[in-house]
């Protein structure tokens, strides 16, 4: 048996692989793009075959493929139409999309590639043979592309695809981090360390609130991930070429975001302007802003954690993190913040994501299309993928095991030398600071040079200089 056969399409013949359910326009679109070796995203790929279900089902109602049109389907072929739409959004046919991300602008190639495995599984699905090309009862752009556009349907399975991997995806991997990180804050409450800033150090603080803090942060990271999904809800299907919806119903639109809603339970529209939704990606840009933003958490969460961690003899040593493997190839016994690492990275990956979304979505909008979305649909869903893949590993592997080093964190707390701002209402600024200079040149504690000279009466020393309550208003 032959390795490839021969297709056909309006330029001429070309050589398919031979049980590739794609045709010619992909083959053409595989063999233009040899770039990156980078396939679209399969959240993507299964995001278009939801698009092109609901808008075969919106078809369906309006009579549109079954009506008196060219080569009018049975309710039979609607029906394997429909099925086959349905397995490409189940990720049966993930390995049928060979296409580069780096394309066509529009992302016609790959839309193409969506149309062409469709109808052939659909002929497939009715017990036609989907090698015989010389009729197509179920033509990729007749009738499963048909009321479409790539410039509409493409940029709709971008949003469509962002959105739910955001909830199903992002969304509970932040909030399982949020869990620990509140459940650690409430372990901690009572453990006293040494605050800083500017990495200096400062006044006391409680290990339960820093946590408190890193979980606040992941609190309003679950927000702006669910303000990344507004972003995205107004959907540009029912636009067609150039915004103006030529050969599609007035209808068509309202009813395909419907269907989407339906099945992703996001509550997904019909865009407000068509002329905006196709000409511009200003929604997946807006959308990736949040992300970006939950990315800088991340990372800040993870290094602070880095930090805390450092040590276990020359660092902070405040937090114990869990041993995952060997640190280094020449210092035996090493072991590094590995976990935290591997976030950090990920999160630098996606502030480089949100610069090219930011590019393409400025720079690649003309008139009536953007000819950057193919990049963007990668780069946003890469997103979403990188910090979802990260954070559960970063749960699993860190956060979950944390321990305090009570014992490093108390030790600080007496040597510190801002110990001396509960006696300014007492003393003054001015003399608290000279106590903190003669503190340190004599290498003496505030609390042993108070004594020594006499500053204030034991028993408002005491009160003064009691680190729990430093770490709480006082009337």
């Amino acid at each position: 048996m032959s390795a490839f056969r021969t297709e056909k399409d309006s330029m001429g013949e070309v050589q398919v692989p031979a049980q590739a359910y794609y045709g010619a326009q992909t083959q053409r679109a595989v063999e233009n793009f040899p770039i990156s070796g980078w396939t679209l995203p399969a959240a993507l790929v299964r995001a278009m075959g939801l698009v092109k279900f609901a808008c075969g089902a919106a078809n369906r109602d309006l009579g549109k493929l079954t009506g008196s049109g060219k080569n009018p389907l049975s309710d039979e072929q609607v029906a394997a139409m429909l099925q086959a739409c349905r397995e490409v959004y189940e990720g049966r046919f993930d390995g049928e999309f060979p296409i580069d991300v780096f394309q066509t602008g529009s992302g016609t190639s790959s839309n193409m590639n969506v149309n062409e495995v469709i109808a052939n599984r659909a002929i497939e699905l009715i017990g036609g043979d989907r090698f015989d090309h010389a009729v197509k009862p179920i033509h990729p752009n007749d009738h499963v592309n048909m009321g479409q556009s790539t410039n509409d349907t493409f940029p709709t399975a971008i949003h469509v695809a962002a959105a739910v991997q955001i909830k199903t995806d992002l969304i509970p991997a932040l909030r399982r981090l949020y869990d620990v990180l509140a459940q650690k804050a409430k372990d901690w409450d009572r453990v006293i360390k040494i605050g800083r800033t500017h990495l200096m150090d400062a006044t006391p603080i409680r290990l339960g609130q820093e946590f408190g803090g890193f979980a606040r942060q992941l609190e309003l990271s679950l927000e702006r991930a669910e303000q990344a999904i507004q972003a995205v809800l107004e959907l540009p299907v029912g636009g067609t070429a150039v915004g103006t919806g030529i050969n599609t119903h007035p209808e068509f639109g309202a009813r395909v975001a419907k269907v989407l809603a339906e099945e992703t339970d996001i509550p997904f529209v019909e865009a407000a302007d068509h002329f905006e939704a196709n000409a511009q990606r200003d929604g997946l840009v807006h959308c990736h802003g949040h992300l970006r933003t939950i990315a800088v958490t991340l990372m800040n969460v993870s290094n602070n954690i880095r930090w805390l961690g450092s040590g276990p003899r020359c660092g902070f040593f405040e937090v114990v993190l869990p041993d995952r493997q060997p640190g280094s190839s020449i210092m035996p016994g090493k072991v590094n913040p590995v976990m935290c690492e591997s976030m950090m990275q990920a999160a630098a990956r996606v502030m480089g994501n949100d610069q090219t979304l930011a590019i393409s979505g400025a720079a690649g909008g003309q008139f009536q299309l953007n000819i950057m979305m193919p990049v963007m649909g990668h780069a946003a869903l890469e997103s979403i993928r990188l910090m979802a893949a990260a954070t559960r590993a970063f749960v699993e592997f860190c956060a979950e095991g944390l321990e305090a080093n009570v014992e490093s964190c108390e030790a600080s707390v007496e040597k510190s030398l801002s110990m001396v701002t509960s006696l300014n209402p007492h003393i003054g600024y001015d003399k608290a600071a000279a106590l903190a200079k003669r503190a340190f040149t004599t290498g003496k504690t505030i609390r042993e040079l108070c004594i020594e000279e006499g500053i204030l009466p034991e028993n408002t020393l005491n009160e003064a200089l009691d680190p729990m309550r430093m770490t709480e208003p006082q009337e």
